[in-house]
C-alpha cells in the first residue's frame, strides 16, 4: 500500500498533467506555425477554446445511448488513473499497483474502447466510420507497443514500469542491442499513437480521424479534447518512464523531486520538439497504407526479441 506522500505525489502529478494537457497542444501548434513561417494561434489558444465550450449547451443526438453520455467522464477518469501510476518525477511508480505494464495497457484499451464505442452509440454513420478507424489504428499500433514492452520487461525481470526504468537507468540491462531496438519500436508506435503526420492530423475534427467527436458539443466536447491532449502527454511520459528514466528522483526529498520534475519537463519538451520537426517534414499518407508502415514497427520489435534470445 502506498503511504500518504506517495499518494499525494500520484494525485498531484495527475492533476498537473490534466491542467497542462491543453498547453502541450498549444505548444505543438506554435512549433507548426514557426516551421511554416506564419504567426498562428498562441500557446494558450486551447484553454480559450475549452472555456468557450464549457459555456455552450451540451446537446446529445436523439439516437445516442448511455455510452455516448458516459464517455466524456470515463475517458479522463481512466487517464487520470494511468497518470497516478506512471513514474514521471520519481524513478519508481508512485502507486505500484497502477504502475504495472499489463494494468496500464488494459487501462489504455479501456479508454480507446469507450472512445470508439461512443461513436457507434451516437447513431451517426460518420461517427461510426471514425470509430471503426480508431479501432483499426489500435489493432495496428498496440501489438508493437506490447511486444517492445514485453522485451523490456523480460530484460528487467519485472512488468513494473518503475522497475524497468530503474534497470535502464542503472545500465543493468544485459542486452543493450535488444533494449535499443525495443526503445526504437516503442518510439515508432508512440509516434503513430500521437496522431501526427504522415499517419493522421491531430486537428482533423471534420475528418474520419475525429469521427467519434462529430456529435459532441459543449462541456462534453471540452472534456474529450482535454482527454485527447492528456493521452498524448501520457503516451510520451510512458516512453520516458521506461526508456529515458535518467535524472529522475530516487527519493522523496523535496530537492530530488524538484530536480526530477525539471528533468521530466525537459524530456517531454525534447520529445515533442522532435515530433514536431518530423511531423512538419513529411506529407500525409493514405490511411490504408498505415498497415504497411506498422509492419516496420513489428519487425523492429521482433528483432529486439530475437536479440534478447541471443543475449545481444
Amino acid at each position: 500500500m502506498p503511504n500518504l506522500s506517495q499518494f499525494l505525489l500520484a494525485a498531484l502529478q495527475a492533476v498537473l498533467l490534466l491542467a497542462a494537457a491543453p498547453l502541450l497542444s498549444g505548444f505543438m501548434r506554435v512549433i507548426r506555425a514557426k516551421m511554416h513561417t506564419r504567426h498562428g494561434p498562441g500557446v494558450l489558444q486551447d484553454y480559450r477554446d475549452i472555456l468557450k465550450l464549457m459555456k455552450r449547451q451540451d446537446v446529445a443526438p436523439p439516437a445516442s445511448g448511455f455510452v455516448f453520455r458516459l464517455m466524456p467522464v470515463i475517458m479522463p477518469a481512466t487517464l487520470m488513473v494511468i497518470a497516478m501510476g506512471t513514474p514521471m518525477i520519481t524513478r519508481t511508480a508512485p502507486i505500484d499497483a497502477l504502475g504495472d505494464l499489463i494494468t496500464i495497457i488494459y487501462l489504455y484499451a479501456l479508454a480507446r474502447f469507450f472512445f470508439s464505442l461512443s461513436g457507434l452509440d451516437s447513431g451517426s454513420s460518420f461517427a461510426g466510420i471514425g470509430a471503426s478507424r480508431e479501432l483499426t489504428l489500435g489493432v495496428l499500433v498496440e501489438p508493437v507497443m506490447m511486444l517492445s514492452l514485453f522485451v523490456a520487461a523480460l530484460l528487467a525481470g519485472s512488468t513494473n514500469v518503475g522497475a524497468i526504468g530503474t534497470a535502464v537507468a542503472s545500465l543493468s540491462m544485459h542486452s543493450v542491442a535488444a533494449t535499443v531496438m525495443a526503445a526504437a519500436a516503442f518510439a515508432f508506435a508512440v509516434y503513430i499513437e500521437l496522431g501526427k503526420l504522415p499517419y493522421d492530423m491531430a486537428e482533423a475534427e471534420q475528418e474520419l480521424q475525429e469521427g467519434p467527436l462529430t456529435e459532441y458539443s459543449g462541456p462534453s466536447l471540452a472534456l474529450i479534447k482535454i482527454s485527447l491532449a492528456m493521452k498524448q502527454l501520457l503516451v510520451v511520459a510512458w516512453f520516458v518512464a521506461v526508456f529515458l528514466p535518467f535524472g529522475k528522483a530516487t527519493a522523496m526529498a523535496p530537492l530530488d523531486l524538484a530536480i526530477g520534475a525539471v528533468v521530466f519537463v525537459l524530456a517531454l519538451l525534447a520529445v515533442f520538439v522532435a515530433v514536431g520537426i518530423v511531423e512538419n517534414s513529411v506529407a500525409r499518407t493514405r490511411f490504408r497504407l498505415t498497415p504497411r508502415h506498422s509492419w516496420l514497427g513489428v519487425g523492429i520489435a521482433s528483432l529486439a526479441f530475437v536479440f534478447y534470445l541471443a543475449g545481444l
